[in-house]
């Protein structure tokens, strides 16, 4: 997995900047990745929307982007460069993204006294698309456990894949806390403490068989697990990287008749939709969850809805 600074000088060698601007890109850069601790791929997705914003104004003044550019930009020079990634195609989320994280970078350089730009909290956000989890089906999510050991002829291997998908829908983690474990953290007992996104840690529950899918997973492992080293490795002792992961439920779609929306991400919806629908309270599934707001977590209201009304629709007598 390629390190935070490393991603970083990657990215930012790309950038349109000159000597007056490069070093404040780098300062933000630091600051997602020491003090807002976001993860790689957060942390990427923020930096390539700033080097898609800096590469617009060169474009768009005809040099290389500098202090005075970034000051000078106002709403016409920002909605320019929205208009200009509707037309490459790109979608309403990922530009509200990008939005966001130039918005970002100006509010830090703000504080930090360097630049003051208020124009950009002017422009609007894109409109996005309202959207509901699509979590799998009790039986769903209970076959991608039960089959998708079957999918390697390494027993350790698919050990360990039965463990990583007990553990997304055991626990509702997100794929990139399941694969950041350590070692030591491996649950032993009937909690385990997870950092998610900010670095904000919350306590989850582990059930008898989350502990034990990564106990004969760490006991078939041929590889010896340090402390303080990744807990899932691949076929070479690294980090299991998520691709991995993805792949093994792709190939699970076609042989369980599973739909397209069946993800890894797929078995934390899940997880939150089947605790709800069996009686959980929002408060304490937003706990589970990590989510910083309870408005996310409502989102699994509106599956249950909409699951409760298709049944409806289809069995009551009056509902033709």
């Amino acid at each position: 997995m390629v390190a935070a600074g490393e991603l970083t000088e990657r990215l930012l060698a790309s950038l349109a900047a000159d000597e007056t601007a490069a070093p404040l890109a780098r300062d933000w850069a630091r600051h997602l990745a020491s003090e807002r601790r976001l993860a790689t791929h957060t942390l990427a997705a923020y930096l390539r929307d700033l080097v898609d914003f800096f590469a617009f104004l060169q474009g768009h003044h005809g040099g290389p982007v500098g202090k005075a550019t970034l000051e000078a930009a106002g709403v016409p020079d920002f909605r320019a460069w929205l208009t200009a990634r509707k037309r490459r195609g790109l979608a309403n989320r990922s530009t509200a993204r990008a939005l966001s994280a130039v918005r970002n970078f100006y509010r830090f350089q703000g504080r930090a006294g360097r630049l003051e730009n208020a124009a950009v909290q002017a422009v609007s956000t894109p409109k996005l698309p309202h959207s509901v989890p699509r979590p799998l089906s009790v039986d769903g999510a209970l076959a991608v456990v039960d089959e998708v050991g079957a999918l390697s002829e390494e027993p350790w291997v698919a050990d360990r894949d039965t463990a990583v998908v007990t553990l997304l829908y055991g626990c509702g983690l997100r794929i990139s806390e399941a694969l950041g474990l350590r070692r030591r953290e491996a649950p032993q007992g009937q909690s385990m403490v997870i950092t998610g996104k900010g670095g904000k840690q919350r306590l989850v529950p582990v059930l008898p068989a989350v502990r034990e899918a990564i106990a004969a997973y760490v006991a078939a492992c041929p590889f010896a697990l340090a402390p303080d080293g990744p807990l899932f490795v691949g076929v070479r002792g690294k980090r299991l990287n998520p691709g991995i992961v993805q792949q093994r439920i792709r190939q699970l779609r076609g042989a369980l008749g599973l739909p397209d929306s069946a993800t890894p991400h797929a078995l934390r919806h899940s997880f939150a939709t089947h605790l709800l629908a069996g009686g959980g309270d929002l408060r304490s599934i937003q706990e589970l969850l990590g989510h910083a707001s309870l408005s996310t977590t409502q989102h699994y209201t509106e599956v249950d809805t909409a699951r409760l009304l298709s049944i409806y629709d289809a069995a009551h007598p009056r509902s033709g």
